[in-house]
């Protein structure tokens, strides 16, 4: 993928969606890799994207502290993104024509457990062609995973077998659901836990759309690691 270089693209930070089949934005929209995702409106019919006076155009925020600030940093994995053509420019962010991923952060959550699966599902990444790191806290930053230039990292490898380990052994250890915490929504995307009582869990996705599970449609899945459940089970909330 090559990113013209008669101008300057700007360079912005965005949330995916990660599945076997590579990005999603969190609408669902597929990213493929070595070519452009190119805006479209589908609100006001047949126009240019972005416009002034439009809500259409690739949404990516003006750093990390600003995709937090809008609360999608944790609906997926991150990282940042080129924005070049029309780009319209907001407080926290951009809505631009065109966009491609310049590198990918990945949560640990987020990988599967098994190494076998964890380097299938890498394998859908490494044809974006950019720099893969797994996330650190928010002061030491990401460790590199995956180079362009130099393919996979071995120190990254090491960190991410060794903190997957401690991360999901700590989980396991206190293994009940709580608010905060990530739910696999399956075909739908990750949800964070806003309630958690004995019978009922309120979940918010992406879109600030809120849904009510009963606790035991909810389970830990063992293989990967994490709290899945039905999307089939969930009621919308108002």
């Amino acid at each position: 993928m090559n990113i013209p270089d008669y101008v300057s693209p700007i360079v912005a930070y965005r949330t995916w969606q990660w599945d076997t089949l590579g990005l999603r934005s969190l609408n669902q929209e597929q990213w493929f890799p070595g070519r452009p995702l190119a805006a479209s409106c589908r609100a006001k019919g047949r126009h240019c994207s972005p416009r002034l006076d439009c809500s259409c155009g690739v949404y990516a925020a003006k750093n990390f502290g600003h995709l937090r600030a809008i609360g999608y940093a944790n609906y997926g994995i991150h990282g940042e993104t080129y924005l070049w053509g029309t780009v319209v420019e907001h407080r926290l962010g951009y809505r631009a024509q065109f966009a491609y991923p310049k590198n990918l952060v990945l949560p640990l959550d987020t990988i599967p457990f098994k190494m076998a699966d964890a380097e299938s599902r890498l394998q859908t990444l490494l044809s974006y062609g950019v720099d893969l790191f797994v996330s650190k806290d928010a002061e030491e930053g990401a460790v590199p995973l995956w180079s362009k230039e130099t393919g996979f990292n071995a120190a990254g490898f090491d960190y991410l077998i060794n903190m997957r380990k401690k991360y999901y052994d700590d989980y396991l250890r206190e293994r009940t659901l709580k608010r905060g915490d990530r739910v696999a929504l399956l075909g739908k995307g990750i949800a964070l836990v806003a309630q958690a009582g004995d019978r009922d869990v309120r979940l918010t996705l992406w879109n600030r759309t809120t849904l009510k599970l009963l606790r035991r449609d909810i389970a830990w899945n063992r293989e990967n690691m994490r709290w899945e459940a039905e999307p089939e089970s969930a009621a919308e909330t108002h």
